[in-house]
């Protein structure tokens, strides 16, 4: 049986038909769910088919605070970078994510010297960490303060691959222009191809 989608709050079925089981709850003789996800029905010996909401394991994957992930930058201005959150982990995501690099969160040392435009451009992949839920646009806070963070993978005005030659330059290997970044420390589990 195809379990279909509810949002949080949906009402099921009547109570009479159905006994509420995991993520619903009854109020006024009717089912309701208690969470968001996919309505499962089944049928017990003789009684009541037992109604629950599961949730999707896949839908269920949100950037947590303290989550690295990798994203792409979209655009940037003096104050902050904007991003897409493309992985948690290695786990790539269904849906995209919002998410912005504050100046101050850039680097953990000399953050009033710090500029956004020498250290991402748009187009860049970063790893980045989670530090904040964000507010109403679902727009996540990230930081690229650790060693470890900061751009993986970036292309030259030639379009091709940089390599990175310093923890603040890359270098077009074919042109050899280079590049002001904030260059992450990768560490080889976390890159994406």
């Amino acid at each position: 049986q195809p379990l279909n989608p509810c949002p949080l709050g949906e009402r099921l079925c009547s109570a009479e038909e159905a006994t509420a089981g995991s993520g619903t709850y009854t109020r006024h003789g009717f089912i309701f769910s208690s969470l968001a996800g996919w309505v499962e029905k089944k049928s017990e010996d003789g009684g009541l088919p037992v109604v629950s909401v599961v949730r999707d394991a896949e839908s269920q994957l949100l950037p947590d605070v303290g989550a690295v992930v990798t994203c792409k930058v979209c655009s940037i201005n003096s104050r902050f970078a904007k991003v897409h959150i493309l992985y948690i982990g290695s786990v790539p995501l269904k849906s995209t994510f919002r998410g912005t690099i504050r100046r101050e969160d850039i680097r953990a040392t000399e953050k009033d010297k710090v500029e956004v435009y020498k250290s991402f451009r748009p187009g860049d992949i970063v790893l980045a960490k989670v530090i904040s839920l964000g507010d109403a646009q679902s727009n996540y806070l990230l930081s690229t303060a650790e060693n470890e963070l900061g751009v993986v993978v970036a292309r030259s005005e030639a379009g091709v691959q940089m390599v990175p030659i310093s923890w603040c330059e890359m270098q077009c290997p074919q042109t050899h222009t280079k590049d002001f970044r904030k260059v992450a420390r990768v560490q080889p589990q976390f890159l994406q191809t």
